[in-house]
């Protein structure tokens, strides 16, 4: 027998817990030779997500949860998730069916061919909006022309990796994490899978525009530092020109003489010069940012209360849950 963790992050997400987990556990009961059990992270949601949650965990012994004391983050949700985890393979996904657990039995059988993880794809960003299209795609590219760690376009959290791989993630400290950058930087072999995008049907979502522009800035900042050296290219160009245009005044003056300063022009180069100035002052400034946040070493999350049995014999606790599981089948069917 072998374990599947299934860490699902939740914020706000009562209305369709419910639904995901009867969803989903139809699909993993027909899978044999595998035993599933779900981690459900309660991002510090303000609706009953957390009483929904300990309401599912007295019904089935496979559904565990964790609640944090506020609202960190999906990031540290996942992260969270992770660390609790301790199956021989661990599966991230929404709790929203956006992610199909159709594609649980797909992954397996990819996992089985010997990849380290695989991980979903969508073809086509069907029901979105396309100025968020757009962006999206916008983010991709500039990304991946960025940075070292290339992310496929339509990329999604939605994946099934191997313990060992879980295990280097999770030795990822940092504080503001990226997990999409994260699990491309640890390598793995990896397979990917493409899906057709899935409108939700339960609830709205919680990513609006301002936290996926930050969400995207997250992203190029913890895996690049071109936006420095553009910084730096930017100061190069603009003194090289400084010097040039001062041989060219130079030169002119002694030819024909004293010229009557330009009011607009002196404008002009001192708004542009003011603005690139600070432009580069705000870069320099969330790096630093993130660099004062590492070093204060703070917790990625804190968790309130959690049903997780937190003890090293990990494997025989799972087996206890399994054949408790079991039993309870067998009674129901009865």
């Amino acid at each position: 027998m072998k374990y599947v963790d299934i860490v699902v992050p939740c914020y706000n997400e009562q209305e369709g817990l419910t639904a995901f987990y009867r969803e989903t556990d139809k699909i993993v009961n027909g899978i044999e030779g595998y035993a599933f059990r779900y981690i459900f992270v309660n991002d510090g949601s303000s609706d009953d997500t957390l009483i929904v949650l300990k309401g599912m965990a007295q019904t089935y012994d496979n559904v565990k949860y964790i609640s944090f004391s506020r609202n960190f983050g999906k990031e540290a949700g996942i992260y969270a998730g992770l660390e609790g985890s301790d199956g021989d393979y661990v599966i991230v996904m929404d709790a929203d069916l956006q992610h199909p657990p159709a594609l649980i039995p797909k992954m397996i059988e990819s996992i089985e061919n010997g990849h380290d993880c695989c991980a979903a794809y969508r073809t086509n960003r069907k029901g979105e909006k396309k100025i968020r299209s757009f962006f999206s795609r916008a983010f991709y590219k500039f990304n991946n022309r960025l940075t070292d760690v290339k992310i496929p376009y339509n990329a999604v959290d939605f994946r099934m990796m191997s313990r060992q791989m879980v295990d280097s993630i999770v030795s990822i400290s940092e504080r503001q994490r990226f997990s999409k950058g994260i699990f491309s930087w640890v390598g793995f072999d990896t397979e990917w899978i493409p899906y057709e995008n899935v409108e939700r049907q339960i609830g709205t979502t919680k990513f609006n525009f301002k936290k996926l522009m930050r969400y995207a800035l997250d992203g190029i900042l913890s895996f690049s530092v071109a936006p420095l050296k553009l910084v730096a290219v930017m100061g190069f160009i603009i003194s090289a020109s400084a010097i040039i245009y001062a041989i060219f005044i130079l030169i002119r003056t002694l030819v024909v003489g004293k010229d009557a300063p330009g009011y607009a022009s002196t404008i002009i180069i001192l708004l542009i010069l003011g603005g690139i100035i600070e432009i580069s002052i705000g870069i320099v400034g969330e790096y630093i940012a993130r660099v004062f946040t590492e070093i204060k070493h703070r917790p990625i999350y804190i968790a309130k209360e959690s049903n997780l049995a937190k003890d090293k014999s990990g494997q025989e606790v799972r087996k206890e849950e399994v054949e408790d599981c079991e039993k309870t089948s067998s009674q129901a069917d009865k």
